[in-house]
């Protein structure tokens, strides 16, 4: 059986990982709010104010510490007033994105804000850039944050709410070279100066403004962002407008035309996800270094806000409403981009799957019926979550395995770590969908004690969950056993594994 090496250096702790690069997305496409997140309250399912409680209680287990809202493209055709006040008097709306079917607004503000509640996460909203105003964005700020006296206020006082609620992450517009106004960098640096500058601080509520940013590796956008804050080699602080610049990476095997079928596919189009997903750390690593360039104290954060596998719409679905399955392999993307976070987690402060209930890459597959489905990559989250708030460890695979993709050698061993209250997690991932791996754990700097595994794989790549085998994949306990150079675990082919160390 092939080996692997993997050193870890226990006593060399690094920069945290924040909780915030495990967080979600919401957007008002397909069934991702009605009939995911929300039901109503005359539904059948178990609910409290018509949001699903079993869903909540699925994502609970997550410690989700974030949830972004209401999109997307969709954030930039929204305008919040239309979704407050009493149901029957919410003026409904198309949404022109995603299958230009009717909104009628009853998941709204409020009820996103119960959601938070519920779900233990911080809202991050995202506003209207690309069809709003200054004014409108400003005030949803004031509606939502602000204690006292003035008309918004008395307006959600008037709905109920009289005590502010926090609202730290806020989103300049999304995709503003697309969706989001089709505009150039340029004009796009000097809107999100604007925007952010009437985006206030009201009492402790103190807002973390985040740029819309680049699809991919298009560096000339985010320089342009940079610009518009701080300028390059001048020794400046940048200025304090908005605190982070956001991108965009979805993991795409295909064409954007034909990107593949989520559960039917070969060997070929299984290493190419894999390389195409292993692609994002080049693409952070180039945005990290532009930045460093122009804000050497990393005063700005890096926040990937929505990331993810992209596969064709189930066959008989909705081609507007992204509707896909969720097998091994979308765990293993998803495990390899966690390794990635920890390893930039110094310039990368925030990151969001897309998205979270039946869309795209979600945790939760979701039927009218009340069926609930965990996903292959719900139970990486959940395995992970020793890593939030961790510091990150050093971690080398100085032998590993490798496999030859158009002349270029790529990568089948995955690895992270790291520690926090005295406990050390690794996190393991075995590319190879053919053959099992023994990993050898070379632990340095400390004897740790206590080990004990656990294990995610399924027969075959393709193999995914559905509301009649719901736990086919799910984690399992993996024996752990000593070496003289620390541990060893054998991890099947395709499996994505956890070790849990007391030091």
């Amino acid at each position: 059986m092939p080996e692997a090496r993997v050193v870890v250096d226990l006593d060399v702790p690094g920069a945290t990982i924040s909780r915030h690069l495990y967080g979600h997305f919401a957007e008002h496409l397909g069934r991702c709010i009605y009939g995911g997140f929300y039901v109503g309250e005359d539904s059948d399912i178990p609910n409290e104010g018509g949001i699903r409680l079993d869903v909540v209680e699925a994502l609970r287990a997550l410690d989700i510490p974030n949830l972004r809202w209401p999109g997307g493209c969709f954030a930039d055709e929204y305008h919040w007033k239309d979704g407050i006040g009493p149901k029957p008097d919410r003026p409904s709306m198309v949404n022109t994105h995603w299958g230009n079917v009717e909104e009628n607004n009853h998941f709204g503000t409020h009820e996103f804000m119960a959601l938070c509640e519920l779900l233990g996460a911080a809202p991050y909203v995202n506003g209207n850039v690309g069809s709003g105003t200054v004014r409108e964005m400003s005030e949803w700020v004031e509606y939502l944050t602000r204690d006292g006296d003035s008309p918004v206020v008395r307006l959600r006082k008037a709905n109920g709410r009289d005590e502010p609620w926090q609202v730290p992450f806020w989103g300049i517009g999304n995709e503003a070279w697309g969706c989001g106004g089709n505009l150039r960098a340029e004009a796009y640096a000097d809107l999100a100066r604007r925007y952010a500058t009437f985006l206030k601080d009201h009492g402790d509520n103190k807002l973390y403004r985040i740029a819309a940013g680049a699809a991919d590796d298009d560096l000339a956008w985010t320089e342009a962002l940079l610009k518009a804050v701080s300028c390059l080699g001048c020794g400046r602080d940048p200025k304090n407008i908005f605190q982070a610049i956001s991108f965009h990476y979805y993991t795409v095997a295909g064409t954007w035309e034909h990107k593949g079928s989520a559960t039917d596919f070969g060997l070929d189009d299984y290493y190419r996800t894999i390389q195409k997903a292993q692609g994002i750390e080049r693409v952070i690593k180039a945005h990290s270094a532009l930045m460093d360039a122009y804000d050497p104290e990393r005063r700005i954060g890096l926040v990937l806000d929505e990331w993810g596998t992209w596969w064709d719409v189930e066959p008989g679905t909705n081609p507007g409403f992204l509707y896909q399955q969720n097998a091994m392999r979308d765990a293993l993307v998803a495990s390899l981009h966690f390794d990635v976070f920890h390893r930039h987690s110094e310039r990368l402060v925030m990151a969001n799957i897309a998205q979270t209930v039946n869309v795209l890459q979600a945790m939760l597959l979701t039927d009218a019926d009340g069926t609930l489905v965990r996903t292959p990559t719900y139970h990486v989250f959940e395995m992970n979550k020793g890593h939030h708030d961790a510091a990150a460890l050093p971690v080398h695979v100085v032998e590993g395995r490798t496999h030859d993709l158009d002349g270029t050698p790529m990568q089948l061993v995955s690895a992270s770590a790291s520690v926090k209250d005295g406990r050390a997690l690794v996190s393991l991932s075995n590319l190879d969908p053919e053959a099992a791996l023994d990993v050898v754990l070379d632990l340095r700097g400390a004897d740790p004690v206590d080990p004990a595994g656990r294990l995610l794989t399924a027969s075959t790549p393709q193999t995914h969950n559905t509301a009649a085998a719901p736990d086919v994949v799910a984690p399992v306990p993996l024996a752990v056993e000593p070496e003289p150079r620390g541990l060893r675990v054998t991890l099947p082919p395709h499996s994505f594994a956890t070790v849990s160390l007391e030091l």
